[in-house]
């Protein structure tokens, strides 16, 4: 599929990113932090924002998906690579690339409160909260988006298009009636 119109350029993520990062970081100001980011579309906004959260931050990766290949997500939420995931009495940010449908943040923090973390916050670069079919509060959010599939900044279609250093729409082909 072709890449359309670029929704949000480099240089406005990198101010937003920057925001959220001071704004975290005097949160939790006087307390360690863990975060434990989504993989894999987490990883590029991870790695900004870690840019602005200091040396006291500890960082888990799990992996959780409900695409697959696809342009909407299935429903299911698989989630994956644990390793040794250690939240137990610890506050907790969930990072993840984009809110959808809610479902990938709602399992995965159930997961992490029901692993003993002390506390679970969520941020996201992108919130679509017109596609939300689970409540979920997000404590950080970069942007809100429309309802538009989007790529660019970690977030792909079939492990494309992760690279890029803005978002941009992904334009369906045109039908033919």
């Amino acid at each position: 599929m072709p890449l359309g119109k670029v929704l949000l350029s480099a240089e406005q993520i990198a101010s937003r990113v920057g925001e959220l990062g001071l704004r975290i970081r005097r949160d939790y100001e006087d307390q360690p932090l863990t975060i434990v980011a989504i993989l894999q579309g987490a990883i590029v906004f991870l790695g900004e924002l870690l840019k602005h959260l200091g040396a006291g931050v500890t960082v888990e990766l799990i992996e959780a998906s409900s695409y697959g290949t696809a342009t909407a997500s299935g429903g299911q939420v698989t989630l994956r690579r644990y390793g040794r995931l250690d939240v137990r009495d610890r506050d907790v940010l969930l990072v993840d690339d984009i809110a959808d449908t809610g479902r990938t943040l709602a399992a995965v923090a159930r997961q992490l409160e029901a692993m003993g973390a002390r506390s679970v916050r969520t941020c996201v670069l992108l919130d679509k909260p017109s596609r939300r079919e689970v409540d979920v509060e997000l404590s950080y959010r970069g942007f809100e988006i429309d309802d538009v599939f989007v790529v660019g900044f970690g977030l792909d279609h079939a492990g494309r298009y992760r690279t890029l250093p803005y978002i941009a729409c992904l334009d369906e082909p045109a039908r033919k009636e």
